[in-house]
């Protein structure tokens, strides 16, 4: 190797920390130390022996030797860090071994030490076993004594014998009593021989788990043997009588729980499922109709249960006519937004209500109890009447008793309105019509009579059998007739029910408060709802912590036709849910238990039924739709029920809005984060975020907006989804031309000389070839020139001369129509 290859060798470095001088090789003069790290291969030029030695380089180089000549270009001091370096490495190596073999050793005497107490545990176990055994062997010899005695003393007396004879039967002890002590020193000195072989037949630990060795008896295994020897002794042992039990039988059960609940042997069961064709272990499930054959083979009666039996603690149970008493009515305030609803309840209620309300219209149910003069107690409902809260209307006409229709005098018959009636029509409850704002200058009470003959809804006035009443929620007009029509509805329906029975009811509203946890609006429709009861309300269950009233004041029960709020829930359940009171918590949590399973199943079953083909057509159905994804977080169950239905009606074939994540209560940072996730805002409706929150969507730059008013959030998010829809291009004729000669120009090629017939002819703008009225180019135009000059624009009835942009085929006699494009926003409806 020349000097000029030493210039290209690599330098130690970091590297040479761990490294080893693996060999030293030779090309003439010049020779290289190759170093072997655990990055790369280095090599160190060494010059040959009798070289001088440098000055500045430190003489104890190891594999490198005292007399290094310096390579070109590396200095002295680089020289002996190398140097150095290599040195260091090689104390390092020797430390590493120097550690691993102490490592070794000490793992050595740990493996010694663990052998030695294994070793100590088995001797153990067999001196426990060996006394064990001689303990059952002296029992063994006890009982056949015993049993020897008692053949001795039933046997009859032997027959006197001759002399000889009885001389002889009386040595035979004497001379066998030498024999037997002979056998015995002989079976000592052979199991001296033995020595440690003695135990060979018996089982120990290590040869049960491992699988060697017999299978020897058990203590209780010996006695029962003992015992079937003695009874065979005392006259023979009698079959018992088999026991039939009545196995329940789920839809689908393990063997092993299956032998269990029959006290059948596990192996029996495995054995008549695999005669029966079917091989299964003790830890496989089996269906029904398998286990119920299996039962009957061994002769148990079988008991059909299913999962869904643990809701029979909850099924209604028909009261008795005596235990019945009477109860107030329930009514349900319903009609179109702003036509007076709350406010004529608010009246009713001396309350201020709709000022506390958003926009001064309802969002809520809000269930109150009115007592009127007479002393008689009225509970009221009151629903929004905006479009997106149809699902409250109707969970409100589901547990209602009556129906109160609020139409305002000034505006007649309105959409919700007429879903109102078909509410109260298919919960099959009466109805009062009450005309509102009867005070103001345009009400026309006739017109409102007139209008609810076309929904089958007769009013008294015109000889029909609804109540009706003029009414106004300002001046107080017809509110005693309004509530004297009620009492008389309540009374004609003779409402009862039966206050000495476990509690029923339904959810009317359900939010989650911050202070107080899940809180749910219910209405109590029978029995009494008391502080401490267990309750269980669709998917969730709790204990009755304490209850509301519509005062705000705390009360201590609840009887029929009362709404109160209930506190204690585990989770904040759905609206219109249905409240029932069981015996015990664990009967409550494993009917929400089985409920919640079952819901999922149905998500599961809805999704799993797509094929593959749908899949696909979906997912390119949905590649050209646009989606505008939001987190939507409000109050209380019903507004996210009517926000959500709300967004699924937004949108049509090229936009769609999609909620990907709902709830209620504040918003948190985990709304933040799916939000920023998802690239989408975080839609608050009458809550607000919590400092974490507003902090980290301030660094995430997510968007939270607040709203109060339903008709504001369908507004800003239809007007979003909007700005997704691609603008429309239309198209705008705005003139023709004819052409009237061709030329070839050079370096343009073929130019037509066109008269302008219509509009006008734009340099920008689009141009279409007709010939014989059909479309053979559509282009734009290369050139548009007025004699020789180039000009913008041509008007009509003037000649032009017209060159296409890539296209040449224009003949004599067709037409040029332009047109300009534009693009025109487009909005959903």
């Amino acid at each position: 190797m020349s000097d000029n290859d030493g210039k290209k060798t690599l330098g130690l470095r970091g590297g040479a920390r761990s490294g080893n001088v693996k060999q030293s090789f030779s090309h003439g003069r010049t020779k290289n130390v190759v170093v072997e790290t655990k990055r790369k291969r280095v090599v160190v030029p060494k010059p040959a022996a009798g070289a001088g030695k440098p000055s500045g380089t430190s003489g104890g180089g190891g594999a490198v030797g005292s007399h290094t000549k310096r390579p070109a270009g590396i200095s002295d001091a680089e020289m002996d860090r190398r140097l150095k370096a290599l040195q260091a490495a090689k104390a390092r190596e020797h430390e590493d071994a120097a550690r691993r073999e102490a490592e070794e050793k000490a793992r050595a005497e740990e493996r010694e030490r663990m052998r030695a107490e294994k070793e100590q545990k088995e001797r153990e176990q067999r001196e426990a076993e060996e006394r064990l055994r001689q303990k059952a062997e002296e029992e063994a010899r006890a009982a056949e004594q015993a049993a020897a005695d008692a053949r001795k003393a039933d046997a009859p007396p032997a027959a006197p014998q001759d002399g000889p004879a009885r001389g002889k039967t009386k040595e035979t002890p004497r001379k066998a009593a030498p024999e037997r002590d002979r056998d015995d020193r002989r079976g000592a000195g052979k199991a001296k021989e033995d020595g440690g072989n003695r135990r060979s037949g018996k089982l120990t630990l290590n040869q049960a788990l491992s699988g060697e060795g017999g299978r020897q008896k058990s203590m209780a295994a010996m006695k029962r043997k003992q015992e079937r020897q003695r009874q065979k002794a005392m006259g023979g042992n009698q079959p018992r009588e088999k026991v039939v039990r009545d196995v329940q039988l789920p839809e689908a059960i393990m063997v092993s729980e299956l032998a269990n609940r029959m006290a059948e042997r596990v192996g029996d069961v495995v054995k008549a499922l695999m005669q029966n064709g079917m091989m299964v272990t003790q830890n496989q499930s089996i269906d029904a109709d398998t286990a119920e054959l299996i039962i009957e083979e061994f002769g148990h009666r079988v008991v059909r249960v299913s999962a869904a039996d643990v809701e029979d603690v909850i099924k209604e149970v028909a009261d008795k006519p005596e235990d019945l008493k009477p109860r107030p009515p329930v009514i349900t305030i319903m009609g179109h937004v702003d036509h007076g609803k709350t406010s004529l309840l608010d009246a009713i209620r001396k309350t201020k209500v709709t000022a506390g309300e958003a926009g001064g219209i309802t969002q809520h149910i809000g269930a109150y109890q009115v007592k009127s003069k007479d002393g008689a107690t009225l509970s009221f409902l009151d629903t929004p009447g905006h479009a997106a809260f149809t699902s409250m209307r109707s969970r409100g006409a589901q547990v209602t008793d009556i129906v109160v229709l609020v139409v305002a005098a000034d505006d007649a018959v309105m959409p919700q309105t007429i879903e109102a009636i078909n509410h109260a029509k298919a919960a099959k409850v009466p109805m009062i019509v009450a005309i509102n704002k009867v005070d103001k200058p345009s009400a026309n009470p006739t017109k409102v009579r007139t209008d609810l003959l076309q929904h089958e809804v007769v009013v008294e006035e015109m000889s029909g059998d609804v109540q009706d009443v003029e009414v106004s929620a300002t001046t107080g007009q017809g509110l005693e007739e309004l509530l004297e029509a009620i009492a008389l509805q309540a009374e004609i329906l003779e409402l009862k029910a039966n206050p000495d029975r476990a509690a029923e009811g339904a959810v009317i509203e359900a939010q989650l408060d911050v202070g107080r946890g899940p809180v749910a609006t219910v209405l109590v429709q029978n029995g009494t709802l008391r502080r401490g009861d267990i309750f269980v309300v669709g998917e969730q269950y709790g204990k009755v912590r304490a209850l509301i009233n519509d005062q705000g004041d705390r009360v201590d029960e609840a009887g029929p036709s009362v709404p109160v709020e209930v506190l204690g829930l585990n989770g904040t359940p759905e609206a219109g849910d249905v409240l029932n009171v069981v015996a015990t918590e664990a009967q409550a949590r494993e009917i929400a238990e089985y409920r919640a399973n079952l819901a999922k199943e149905k998500r599961a079953a809805a999704g799993a039924g797509t094929t593959l083909d749908q899949l696909l057509a979906k997912a390119k159905e949905d590649e050209n739709v646009k989606e505008l994804p939001i987190v939507v977080k409000a109050d209380v169950q019903g507004s996210t029920e009517a926000i959500v239905q709300a967004m699924e009606k937004i949108g049509n074939d090229e936009v769609r809005v999609r909620v990907i994540h709902h709830g209620v209560g504040a918003i948190t940072e985990t709304d933040v984060g799916l939000a920023e996730a998802s690239g989408c805002p975080v839609i608050g409706f009458n809550v607000r975020a919590n400092a974490p929150a507003r902090n980290s969507a301030n660094q995430k730059g997510v968007e939270i907006r607040y709203y109060s008013v339903i008709y504001d959030l369908v507004d800003d998010v239809k007007a979003a989804a909007s700005g997704l829809l691609s603008a429309e291009v239309r198209e705008k004729f705005i003139g023709y031309a004819e052409i009237r000669e061709v030329f070839k120009v050079t370096g343009v090629g073929k130019v037509a000389g066109c008269l302008v017939t219509e509009g006008v002819a734009r340099r920008s703008a689009g141009v279409r070839l007709l010939r014989d009225d059909v479309v053979i180019h559509e282009g734009t135009l290369k050139t548009l020139k007025r004699f020789k000059d180039e000009v913008s624009e041509v008007q009509s009835g003037q000649e032009c001369g017209m060159a296409f942009e890539n296209y040449d085929d224009i003949r004599q006699g067709d037409v040029i129509e332009i047109f300009e494009r534009e693009e025109v926003e487009r909005k959903l409806d």
